[in-house]
């Protein structure tokens, strides 16, 4: 008897040999006992090892939607070279990349969305720690007296009291219930670690974006600065021919119309470029008051071009689509937890304890163990848990719709951007050549002008053209960067999704 209580003990690790647990394991080594019980209480234990393992090893079905996928896309790729991770070094901006840098380091929704990973971590952990038993240790001790007989007796005793006890817990998955919430809460921390990701790209997109923005509103006050001095120009060559009797003072008038107009288009420019600033101090994580932007020419930005690759493999590139798919994963381990859950539950436990008539001490105790498995089966509840399997059952058809639009909604998105980029492309070389055209008109309608060839409404539409043909083309530029990062965006910016899988 002696061997088995040592056995026992010796099968403890060192930190539970400790305290309390160490002075019961000594009293156990002393005492006498059956050894029935103890061989009965590791037979309890081996089982529900032996029952955890099987219910780790527990699958459900998954759901799998059948979306057909285009061979090609309906636009043609801009570009043969493979999307890389930081795509915006591809715009040969030092700028723009110590921008983004800042932002992934500092933004405030990225790490909203580090936080929701972190959360779904624990709450992962949590659903994984339901398939372990529960394993509680409990120790007391107190002093009383006891007063024998009636109550006109005389006398009190004293009595102490000590024990230490040691309770396992266990519900036997049997059908699978517990190691599904746990797989359904793996596939929401895969879902939020791909949200993360889509945050990532959202971000890095955006500061690109409100980058561009700045620039072209600075191009576009720029000229409209340079506009209004060629305005203010032409005005003083009207005024000096009205003093040689060689305009009219209608001409005078107009002339200056154009350029107050000119002027007016200055104010707001300068607004719009202050508060891009501001928009993107704010992605950054800064104060809006404290950004300061060098900027450069937008014209020396390199606009760089990849290939689209295949649709089929869209599905591997886009970080939303991957979280969609997970969601739906998760609700198949919600549909299948809650169909167990109209099954019985087994439950084991076992306890072990000691007991002494001495205060802070178990000298000479009494010994107790026990072993206990219980059946739980719910007989009527108002049919709640048919009705969660039918709510969950209809969340994950919901889920289905939306994985199938996400899909749809993807490939929409990539076409249109490469469309996009193809067309900003050839219409910004368009409106270069109508820029320069207008340019040549303005220089021969003012020479025309100063030699009396051509009265005034000729240098005004001239004027006009210009103006319209330079700040139109500062847009278009503007169209075409933006187009690029939509690209980058739709197809996934460089992402792929990792090759394990749960």
């Amino acid at each position: 008897m002696k061997d088995i209580h040592k056995n026992m003990c010796n099968d403890m690790r060192d930190d539970e040999r400790d305290g309390m647990v160490g002075g019961m394991c000594d009293e156990m080594r002393a005492a006498t006992g059956t050894p029935a019980i103890f061989r009965r209480l590791r037979l309890s234990v081996a089982l529900a090892a032996m029952l955890t393992l099987s219910a780790c090893a527990h699958r459900f079905d998954t759901t799998h939607p059948d979306v057909p996928l285009p061979a090609t896309w309906a636009e043609a790729s801009p570009g043969e070279a493979q999307l890389q991770r930081d795509w915006w070094r591809g715009f040969d901006s030092t700028e723009l990349s110590g921008l983004i840098d800042e932002a992934l380091a500092g933004s405030p929704d990225l790490r909203i969305a580090l936080e929701r990973v972190t959360q779904a971590e624990i709450a992962a952990r949590s659903a994984g720690a339901s398939l372990f038993p529960l394993i509680t240790l409990s120790a007391d001790t107190g002093t009383g007296s006891v007063k024998p007989g009636g109550v006109n007796d005389a006398g009190w005793s004293k009595r102490e009291s000590s024990g230490a006890g040691l309770a396992i817990d266990y519900e036997v998955d049997l059908w699978g219930r517990v190691a599904a919430q746990a797989s359904g809460a793996r596939a929401s921390l895969d879902a939020t670690r791909y949200d993360l990701e889509t945050a990532r790209l959202t971000l890095t997109t955006g500061v690109a974006n409100a980058y561009f923005q700045v620039l072209a509103l600075r191009m576009r006050l720029q000229i409209a600065q340079n506009n209004l001095a060629i305005a203010e120009k032409l005005f003083n060559i009207v005024e000096a021919r009205y003093r040689y009797g060689a305009a009219s003072a209608l001409d005078v008038s107009r002339q200056r119309s154009t350029v107050l107009a000119q002027r007016a288009t200055i104010l707001p420019l300068q607004v719009q470029e202050r508060q891009a600033v501001s928009a993107l101090a704010i992605l950054l994580g800064r104060q809006p008051q404290a950004l300061q932007v060098a900027g450069q020419d937008l014209d020396a930005l390199t606009v760089p071009a990849v290939g689209a690759g295949l649709p089929s493999t869209l599905l591997l590139r886009r970080p939303d689509l991957a979280s969609a798919e997970a969601q739906l994963y998760a609700a198949d381990a919600n549909v299948a937890a809650a169909r167990a859950a109209l099954l019985p539950t087994i439950t084991l436990s076992g306890t072990a304890g000691s007991s002494s008539a001495a205060l802070l001490s178990l000298t000479d105790p009494a010994y107790s163990i026990g072993i206990a498995a219980s059946i739980v089966r719910t007989l009527f509840d108002g049919d709640r848990l048919g009705q969660q399997v039918e709510l969950n059952e209809s969340s994950r058809r919901q889920l289905v719709e939306s994985y199938r639009s996400a899909i749809h909604s993807a490939l929409k998105e990539v076409d249109d951007a490469l469309g996009n980029a193809e067309r900003n492309r050839n219409q910004e070389q368009a409106q270069v050549e109508i820029r320069e055209e207008a340019q040549r008109a303005l220089q021969l309608s003012e020479l025309r002008y100063r030699e009396g060839a051509d009265d005034l409404n000729s240098l005004l539409d001239a004027q006009r053209t210009l103006f319209s043909a330079e700040d139109q083309l500062a847009q278009q530029r503007l169209l075409r960067l933006t187009g690029t990062t939509d690209l980058f965006k739709a197809l996934g910016g460089g992402w792929s999704r990792p090759t394990v899988q749960q």
